[in-house]
């Protein structure tokens, strides 16, 4: 009895998202261990000692209102980090070529690393909120904004460690992203302030931010308020995926960055 094709699709699916998570817990110690540590570091330095002298923040202490901040942080930088080095390095490694004359379409090969670079994410993030409930009082009042924004979130920095690893055309070049673009955007998305804190002009510089409506409606999720209209913080972060994916898809079936 011939396989159908959409049970070959479904193996090598599932095939790719099972390496990734191989990965991931094989090198727990490089994967796992240091978002924890660092995301430790930060409420003990900001959340206990600084805290204290921040005081309250939309009538939120200063602990409980950076945890939903630094569990999207390590999301992000976790989502994206695991796509792009995992992916350049089957590019460096000289096996990407097999898999891309296997009967795999495209759109799934890149749905896999997606996927992979998502359950990175979700897994560090999970590891963290514990971290965060060590230090203070964590209570969702909107379930699905919290996932929403999670999994939308990671989507969207996968997508973009995917294309970084596309272009990129040795080991310094995939971390010239994170460096200069990403961390900065990250530390000015409100992960550590609100918006309101700041004065008008920086508060419409914010804005121009993605990053912020992200942090913003996840932790809406857990507090229950925001910095940003929610619609819209929703609708960046959809369409972004989809215009990523559809990028991605593109570049990927044109071979850049592979035939180069």
């Amino acid at each position: 009895m011939p396989v159908s094709l959409a049970r070959i699709e479904w193996v090598g699916f599932s095939t790719i998202v099972i390496r990734e998570f191989q990965r991931i817990v094989r090198i727990w110690a490089q994967t796992i261990l240091p978002p924890t540590v660092t995301a430790t570091l930060y409420f003990v330095i900001f959340g206990s000692l600084i805290g204290r002298r921040v005081g309250l923040v939309g009538g939120f202490g200063y602990m409980q209102f950076i945890a939903p901040g630094l569990i999207m942080m390590t999301v992000i930088t976790n989502s994206y980090g695991n796509v792009v080095s995992s992916f350049f390095g089957a590019k460096f490694g000289k096996h990407l070529e097999e898999l891309l004359v296997s009967p795999l379409p495209n759109w799934l090969i890149l749905s896999g690393y997606v996927a992979g670079g998502m359950l990175r994410g979700v897994l560090v993030g999970s590891v963290v909120t514990l971290v965060a409930l060590f230090f203070t009082r964590l209570a969702v009042h909107h379930v699905l904004a919290v996932l929403a924004a999670l999994l939308l979130t990671s989507a969207v920095f996968s997508l973009g460690g995917f294309m970084n690893a596309l272009f990129a055309k040795n080991f310094d070049q995939i971390s010239w992203f994170p460096t200069f673009v990403l961390t900065p955007l990250t530390y000015l998305g409100g992960v550590f302030y609100s918006v309101g804190m700041l004065p008008a002009w920086a508060q419409l510089v914010s804005r121009a931010n993605p990053i912020l409506y992200m942090v913003s409606a996840f932790r809406y999720g857990f507090l229950g308020t925001s910095d940003v209209d929610l619609a819209l913080a929703f609708g960046i972060m959809v369409g972004a995926a989809v215009l990523m994916f559809g990028t991605a898809l593109v570049l990927l079936s044109r071979g850049v960055g592979i035939r180069d």
